[in-house]
């Protein structure tokens, strides 16, 4: 599974780098990063941060390896 965050739909509120720090963050410019592969048993802390998204901008790709 990857994590997939639209960008179109993206406007860098940062609830998802609260919810799950060590996957998502805001750089220096205010723009969101994060590490499009995890670790299995990070999946709930992923979870997390999709349902924090207020836009919705966060999913999973569960058709990647």
């Amino acid at each position: 599974m990857k994590i997939f965050v639209d960008q179109v739909k993206c406007q860098n509120h940062g609830l998802c780098a609260i919810s799950s720090p060590d996957h998502f963050e805001l750089d220096a410019d205010g723009e969101l990063r994060y590490q499009e592969s995890f670790d299995e048993e990070n999946i709930d802390e992923i979870e997390d941060a999709i349902d924090s998204c207020p836009l919705q901008a966060i999913a999973l790709n569960r058709d990647s390896v």
